[in-house]
């Protein structure tokens, strides 16, 4: 009987390509190779918390950053560790954000009065256009301004991580750094703003606005306020949230002019949603809050979770940053914190003289 020759031409191929194409990795396996990453984001997260005991008025999100930072730079870490580290970078980091909404309450906000509320708009706007025209004009990169400007503007560490969480910054080290000067320039705020607000013969009450409109971070924002004193520490903290539901419309806002830009590129390449899921969770969280039926148990578990997902992010974030490619940064960003910390103070002191 003669032998039956092999196929050939493009059902050999195709034979070919199917008897020796790897099979995709089961759903098990993807996650088991997480866990290394993850694990090691979880000790970095149990160390700034508990460092945050001991140092009430820095973040715990600066120090894990600041944590994953000396890890990159002294150890040298498994590839195994990366795809955890991705993981917590990108998608931890928009569960922390969407958990951030069950901070606000719509109804505290709104008892600002509308000339608080025109003011805190003030604050972001005026802050953000402000240092990206400056950033500009140093020479500084369109990605590290925004960073800067939307974390001095609206709320330190997390905006800066939605933005990075938008337009996918390619160089880590920039967000790194617009992290550390969010918490450099609001810790000096501090001592600043009670001892500025007794020259210019501030009332606790409008004190209590000028600290929540200037300062970045919501702990430094508590300090601050308790410094003051009186009734100043809660209106601080209402106004520093009313800072932080800003952060949905100005990220739909960055969503669609990066749509835009992408407007002729080919088919192919993904673009951002106009409202991207994680700052629909966010809107959604401020809302189920904003009914009152939230027990506070829940809030309170809502709340650590929150502070260790935003935590293991920044960790993550900050094993991606290498003290050589550090060094590159140089003093501009530097230079244009100071600046945007001038404007968003100068913004919301004047707001609160004028409108408050």
């Amino acid at each position: 009987m003669p032998t039956q020759a092999p196929p050939t031409g493009p059902i050999a191929t195709s034979a070919t390509a199917t008897a020796t194409a790897p099979t995709p990795p089961s759903r098990r396996a993807a996650l088991v190779a997480l866990l290394p990453g993850l694990g090691l984001c979880a000790v970095a997260v149990a160390l700034a918390l508990g460092i945050g005991v001991f140092l009430p008025t820095v973040s715990a999100l600066l120090i894990a950053i600041v944590l994953g930072v000396i890890v990159r730079n002294t150890v040298r870490l498994p590839a195994a560790f990366e795809g955890g580290l991705t993981f917590a970078a990108k998608r931890l980091l928009r569960v922390g954000i969407v958990l951030l909404g069950l901070q606000l309450v719509l109804g505290d906000i709104l008892g600002l009065g509308a000339g608080m509320i025109v003011v805190v708009v003030a604050i972001v706007t005026v802050g953000i256009l402000a240092t990206l025209v400056i950033g500009k004009w140093m020479g500084i990169s369109l990605t590290q301004r925004l960073l800067i400007a939307c974390g001095f503007s609206i709320c330190g560490a997390a905006a800066v991580a939605a933005v990075d969480g938008v337009i996918e910054t390619k160089k880590e080290e920039e967000v790194v750094t617009a992290i550390a000067l969010v918490v450099i320039f609001g810790t000096l705020l501090i001592p600043i703003v009670p001892v500025a607000a007794g020259l210019f013969g501030l009332t606790n009450h409008d004190a209590g606005l000028w600290a929540g409109g200037s300062i970045q971070e919501v702990a430094q924002v508590v300090a601050a306020g308790g410094a003051i004193g009186g009734a100043a520490l809660g209106l601080a903290v209402i106004v520093k949230l009313a800072r932080v539901l800003m952060l949905a419309p100005v990220m739909a806002v960055i969503s669609v002019i990066r749509r835009r830009a992408m407007k002729g590129q080919p088919a192919t390449i993904k673009r951002p949603p106009i409202i991207p899921l994680f700052v629909a969770g966010f809107i959604v969280m401020v809302l189920i809050r904003s009914t009152g039926f939230v027990p506070e148990q829940v809030l309170g578990v809502a709340k650590i979770f929150e502070t260790a997902l935003l935590a293991a992010a920044m960790f993550a974030l900050g094993t991606g940053v290498r003290f050589a490619t550090f060094k590159s940064v140089g003093f501009k960003p530097f230079a244009l914190a100071a600046a945007s910390t001038v404007v968003v103070a100068g913004t919301a002191l004047g707001g609160v003289l004028l409108l408050a």
